[in-house]
């Protein structure tokens, strides 16, 4: 069985631990790492994984080494685990990143030579299985080692895999991307007790509207240019409102957005602090 330690017991970490136990995955082969006594003993009883404040004793016999950590603590890990006896020159273990920003190069630049990285963009869904984790392999990472990393990202939803000039527009659209549709639930609320629905009946038409209209494009042959024209009546009600979307200007919103996720990921990879500054 494959053991990983995860470095960081922050929001994406918690929610990488929760999928793979939930996935089947024993506690025994999870270690994680968390410097905060209230947050480890929260872990540690939550999850029943054992927790420790030593990155150098968590890697002692994992294969995998995850960074779950912002952006601007990648340095402070590299540095510890720069102090760690890894396995370097057998190759046997892999640094798996998934700290938005920070390219593989600047992670291999810090660890044994040869030693292979691979980097991923995850989003919080994982948390209930539906992730989206995006894999960009160093030059090092084999392809038996990037298929390891791909079955244990796999038990907590989908991963696809593209060249790593891409990452920063995955960052932008799936790594940010629960967050938009948060938003637009939100705001669907909002409009819906506007029109007069309670609360509690506005955010339960919102939230299974958002999760039926998942599930109808994902398990259809259609496309959503195509499902939205199937629900589009000529002159009727839902007309009157993507009309009304339009002119608020819906979709250059979203590509002006789109564009600004992308550029503060970039941001993060080159900032004042060097690649990975927050």
């Amino acid at each position: 069985m494959t053991r990983i330690a995860v470095i960081g017991g922050g929001r994406i970490g918690e929610a990488l631990i929760a999928g793979l136990l939930e996935s089947g995955r024993a506690s025994k082969d999870l270690v994680v790492v968390e410097t905060h006594a209230d947050r480890a003993e929260q872990l540690a009883g939550r999850f029943g994984t054992r927790v420790t404040d030593s990155v150098e004793d968590a890697v002692v016999g994992a294969d995998l080494l995850v960074i779950a950590v912002k952006p601007g603590d990648v340095d402070a890990v590299l540095t510890q685990l720069g102090k760690a006896e890894l396995n370097g020159g057998d190759q046997d273990q892999v640094l798996v990143s998934l700290a938005a920003g920070v390219p593989t190069a600047r992670l291999e630049a810090k660890l044994p030579a040869g030693f292979p990285v691979v980097r991923v963009m995850p989003n919080t869904p994982m948390l209930v299985g539906q992730g989206m984790s995006v894999l960009a392999p160093g030059r090092y990472a084999r392809p038996e080692q990037l298929a390891l990393v791909t079955e244990v990202l796999s038990a907590v939803g989908q991963v696809a895999t593209v060249a790593e000039s891409q990452m920063d527009a995955v960052t932008a659209v799936s790594g940010s991307g629960p967050a938009y549709f948060f938003l637009v639930v939100e705001a669907l609320i909002d409009a819906g007790v506007g029109l007069g629905l309670s609360h509690e009946v506005a955010t339960q038409l919102v939230v299974q509207t958002m999760i039926g209209s998942a599930a109808l494009l994902d398990e259809s042959e259609q496309s959503a240019v195509e499902l939205r024209a199937a629900v589009t009546s000529p002159a009727g009600t839902t007309a009157a409102a993507l009309r009304e979307l339009e002119r608020g200007g819906v979709r250059s919103a979203f590509l002006e957005a789109l564009h600004a996720a992308k550029q503060r990921a970039a941001e993060q990879g080159v900032g004042e602090s060097g690649p990975g500054a927050s």
